[in-house]
């Protein structure tokens, strides 16, 4: 009985999933709302439904999405000194997260595989075996490394920041 109501909730999650979405077709004077994309012919607008909020967005537009980290770099004219640093601890913050959740994820991969080697009554010198630690590692280690790289880029940015020193706070100093 257990398995068969289980059954029945991954059958219906997709479905209930997808409620929350629908789409307004549009063509001149014709709206049709489906649960599934428009045809090319219609322009699309996407609605969503969440926690009693709805929010209607035009899906044929191409949004470019800017690269958070360049943004971050760019906005030093726009924003205050003190708001760009406190966007950069976060930012520098997040990607320390990032390179500790990839190192649980890394531990859970390598754990998964020693439990598959020890049923298959495989040695740890196992060809097969070495090779996929030292895949799992090497991926790993590239997006730790990657991370670390723009932790440190921001780390330079930060500092450079903080070095510098306003015209108006030298000109108020009295002598």
């Amino acid at each position: 009985m257990a398995r068969l109501i289980s059954t029945l909730c991954w059958l219906l999650f997709p479905v209930i999933a997808q409620a929350n979405t629908v789409y307004k077709c549009q063509k001149q004077d014709k709206i049709v709302f489906s649960q599934t994309a428009c045809p090319q012919d219609f322009s699309q607008h996407k609605i969503e439904y969440q926690l009693g909020i709805t929010r209607e967005t035009d899906s044929d537009k191409r949004n470019i999405p800017e690269d958070p980290f360049q943004a971050l770099l760019n906005k030093q004219q726009t924003i205050s000194k003190e708001k760009l640093v406190k966007l950069l601890d976060s930012e520098i913050y997040r990607l320390k997260q990032e390179n500790n959740y990839f190192e649980i994820l890394r531990e859970s991969e390598i754990q998964k595989l020693e439990r598959k080697r020890y049923w298959q009554n495989k040695g740890k010198d196992d060809p097969e075996y070495i090779e996929a630690v030292q895949d799992i590692n090497g991926r790993f280690n590239e997006l730790t490394l990657s991370n670390d790289s723009s932790i440190k880029h921001l780390s330079d940015r930060k500092t450079q920041i903080l070095a510098e020193t306003p015209p108006e706070a030298d000109e108020s100093k009295p002598n």
